[in-house]
C-alpha cells in the first residue's frame, strides 16, 4: 500500500489512558524505512510522550486527523469519535460478546468502519503477535509486593504510575525489605515472566511446587504456578494440557495445597469460564487458608479468584475483601480481610515502556502484512468488521449485535 497515512488517535475512553500505538522513535523508524508511509500525531495533553517529542522526531501533530487511512488507538474509541468508512486498529473487547461493548460494534458496523482487533493479530500456529502482558505482569507483581508493604508498614516506596519509566521503577527495589513469606505466581505466559523480572529482583528465590509445600524458609520465596500443577482430571486420568485447554471443565482445581502455605497470590493466569476456579468463599474461610493478599492481575471479575468483586483503578488500586460476608471494605481496614489489588489496566502505569515495547512489535510482526500482501492472513484473520459487515470469522457476533 503506497503513500498510506497513519494517524496515532489522542485516546478517548475514561480513564484516559496514556499509552500510544507507537512512541515517537517509532514512529520516525516507520517513515525513514518504508517508502510512502506518513504517521501523523493527534494532539493529545495526557500522552505520555508528549506532542513535543513527536515534533523533535519530525513527526507532524495536529488535531484533525480525518485524513489518514489507518487509525491506531489503544483502549476502545469512544461512538461519537469514531470516523466512517477508516480503518481503525485497537483492542475492541468485542470478541467475547462484551454487552457494554454492543453499541460500540453496532455503530461501526453502521459507518462502514474496519475493525481489526490487536487481541486477534496472530501468526500461523495461533501466537498472538501484539500483548501488553509482559508490563501487566511488572506492574501488577510491583503493585502486589507494594500492597504487602502497605498493610504490614514494612516499607514505603513509590508508587509504579509515579516512576517515569521502568528503571525508576527497578530503582525501588533496593528499599524493599519483606519477611520470611511464600509467594505464589500463577501462569507461565508474557504476564507470569513480566512478573517473575520483579519477584528475580527483588532477590526472592524461587523454588519448585513440591518444595513450597514441604518446605520452610528463613527468606521470601516464591513459586511458579502452571495449570497442571494446580489441576487433575475429574476421572483420575493423567493431565495433558492440550486436554486441559480444549475441555477445561473435565478437571478440578487443587490450588487449595498451595493456598494453606502462601501469604501472597499473584494471578496470572488466563482463566476460562468453562474451568473450575482457584478456590471458593467457603474455602477462604477455612482455618488453614492463609494468603492475605491478592494481586489478580488478570482480574476476571467473579471469576477464578472469588474476592475479585470488582477491578479497581490506578488511582484507587485496593480494597479489602470481607471473607465472612462476602463483600468489599474499604482497603486495609481489618486484619481479618484480604487485600485486593485489581486494576485492569495495569500497563498504563509504566505508559512509556509499554508504548515502546508494542510499537516495535507492531512495526516488526504487523506493519509489513498492512504495507505489503497480507499474505500470511494475519490481518485477516483480525479483522473484525469491513464494508458494514462481520467478517466470516466473527459472523458468530450477529445475534449479539442484534440483541439476542
Amino acid at each position: 500500500m503506497s503513500n498510506l497515512r497513519i494517524g496515532l488517535i489522542k485516546e478517548g475512553k475514561l480513564p484516559l489512558d496514556r499509552r500510544v500505538a507507537l512512541s515517537p522513535v517509532s514512529a520516525r523508524y516507520i517513515e525513514q524505512n518504508f517508502n510512502g508511509v506518513k504517521v501523523i500525531c493527534q494532539s493529545s495533553s495526557h500522552r505520555a510522550f508528549t506532542d513535543q517529542e513527536y515534533r523533535d522526531e519530525d513527526i507532524s501533530v495536529v488535531d484533525d486527523i480525518s485524513d489518514c487511512d489507518v487509525l491506531l488507538g489503544v483502549k476502545e474509541v469512544p461512538i461519537e469519535e469514531l470516523i466512517p468508512g477508516k480503518t481503525y486498529f485497537f483492542f475492541s473487547h468485542t470478541i467475547k460478546a462484551q454487552e457494554y461493548n454492543r453499541e460500540l460494534l453496532k455503530t461501526i458496523l453502521d459507518k462502514k468502519i474496519t475493525l481489526i482487533d490487536y487481541e486477534c493479530l496472530t501468526n500461523s500456529t495461533g501466537n498472538r503477535l501484539l500483548a501488553f502482558g509482559r508490563y501487566a505482569g511488572i506492574v501488577g507483581a510491583y503493585n502486589t509486593i507494594w500492597a504487602f508493604g502497605k498493610r504490614y508498614r514494612l516499607f514505603d516506596v513509590q508508587r509504579a504510575k509515579d516512576c517515569f519509566d521502568l528503571h525508576q521503577l527497578q530503582q525501588q527495589f533496593s528499599q524493599i525489605s519483606l519477611p520470611a513469606i511464600k509467594i505464589a505466581l500463577t501462569g507461565g505466559g508474557r504476564v507470569a515472566k513480566g512478573a517473575m523480572e520483579v519477584l528475580n529482583g527483588l532477590g526472592i528465590r524461587r523454588v519448585s511446587p513440591n518444595q513450597f509445600v514441604s518446605e520452610n524458609y528463613p527468606e521470601p520465596v516464591y513459586t511458579q504456578l502452571n495449570a497442571r500443577d494446580y489441576h487433575v482430571h475429574n476421572q483420575g486420568e493423567d493431565f495433558r494440557r492440550s486436554d486441559f485447554f480444549e475441555t477445561p471443565e473435565n478437571y478440578k482445581s487443587t490450588f487449595l495445597t498451595y493456598a494453606v502455605h502462601a501469604d501472597i497470590l499473584i494471578a496470572g493466569a488466563y482463566w476460562d469460564p468453562r474451568a473450575p476456579v482457584l478456590f471458593t468463599p467457603r474455602d477462604i474461610l477455612g482455618s488453614d487458608f492463609k494468603i492475605k493478599v491478592i494481586g489478580d492481575i488478570s482480574c476476571d471479575i467473579e471469576g477464578s479468584i472469588p474476592s475479585t468483586l470488582k477491578a479497581t483503578s490506578i488511582e484507587e488500586p485496593l480494597y479489602d475483601y470481607n471473607p465472612s460476608d462476602h463483600k468489599i471494605e474499604p482497603a486495609l481496614t481489618d486484619e481479618a480481610n484480604i487485600t485486593v489489588m485489581s486494576i485492569d489496566n495495569l500497563p498504563g502505569e509504566l505508559p512509556r515502556d509499554a508504548s515502546f515495547d508494542f510499537g516495535e512489535d507492531l512495526i516488526e510482526s504487523v506493519l509489513p502484512s498492512l504495507i505489503d500482501s497480507d499474505s500470511q492472513q494475519i490481518l485477516s484473520r483480525a479483522t473484525i468488521t469491513r464494508d458494514g459487515l462481520l467478517t466470516e470469522h466473527f459472523s458468530y457476533l450477529q445475534e449479539f449485535v442484534d440483541g439476542h
